[in-house]
């Protein structure tokens, strides 16, 4: 089996990463594991032991690590188990799905059924939020209501829309220098201020030392996506490169009548939520 890693010394300066962010959460976190089809799946179990359980997908090339930094404010209320989304950083099978079918939402059915529930509440973000929406399709039943935030699979934009990332990156690929790593990821975060050190010590490490995958979840039909009937939360952004946001609502409106929908003004891909996106996140997930 390929490594997803470029090399043994890239994958420990993962962990490694992954571990120090584990440790700057600050709370009391336990490490599981769980067999799939597709291979040995790791979750951190985490938060409010006795809150409501919630299952939380991180975006592509990321680490449920940084994605619990970026989720904190769910810590209190929420039984979390925040899960490494396969051939993806992190410490769950290097085995590499393909964005193209419906392989990921069949991983994480069996992720669902294998920490013991039969229906739980989810929430993904990117990557994360496309991985929950081809669950929906594969296993609605699973899944008790569902909070998507700039999410793929719904209306993702053509990959040329995103090539102005391009021609930084391969600066940087040959300077290492961080200021053209900035000038890489700046069109997914339209200001500097909405680039926190976390998120380039996260991106800049996946770039630096794993096999980044640059396909996003595909867009499913709207035959698949009705399946769903359960409770759904739309969070897109307006100046989203990626996931186009009024684009992304308009068509979920479309499949689901009964969906919750919210555009984030003036944003695009990476974001910082406002104290109230993040209550309104929690309410709804609370239910």
């Amino acid at each position: 089996m390929k490594s997803i890693y470029k090399n043994e010394k890239g994958k420990t300066e993962i962990i490694d990463l992954y571990n120090k962010q584990l440790q700057k959460l600050g709370v009391i976190y336990k490490d599981i594991y769980v067999d799939t089809s597709f291979g040995k799946t790791h979750l951190i179990e985490t938060g409010n032991l006795n809150g409501k359980p919630l299952l939380v997908f991180h975006g592509g090339n990321s680490t449920t690590a940084y994605n619990l930094l970026f989720c904190d404010f769910l810590l209190e209320d929420f039984h979390i188990y925040a899960v490494d989304t396969i051939g993806h950083p992190g410490k769950s099978a290097e085995v590499s799905l393909s964005s193209k079918n419906q392989d990921y939402g069949k991983w994480a059915s069996e992720v669902i059924t294998g920490i013991g529930y039969e229906k739980i509440a989810c929430f993904g973000g990117s990557f994360g939020a496309g991985v929950l929406v081809k669950t929906m399709c594969v296993s609605p039943q699973l899944i008790e209501r569902s909070a998507l935030l700039v999410p793929s699979a719904i209306c993702n934009a053509p990959a040329y829309k995103s090539m102005n990332m391009l021609a930084p990156m391969i600066l940087y690929w040959i300077t290492h220098k961080r200021s053209w790593f900035i000038r890489c990821i700046l069109p997914m975060a339209i200001t500097e201020e909405n680039i926190l050190d976390d998120i380039i010590d996260t991106a800049k490490c996946s770039i630096d030392n794993a096999k980044i995958k640059t396909g996003m979840p595909s867009n499913e039909s709207d035959e698949s996506l009705s399946r769903y009937k359960g409770p759904v939360l739309i969070m897109s952004a307006e100046k989203d490169c990626l996931f186009p946001g009024q684009m992304v609502i308009e068509r979920a409106k479309k499949i689901w009548k009964h969906a919750n929908t919210y555009l984030l003004k003036d944003r695009g891909h990476i974001h910082v939520l406002t104290e109230e996106e993040k209550n309104m996140l929690k309410d709804f997930l609370l239910g």
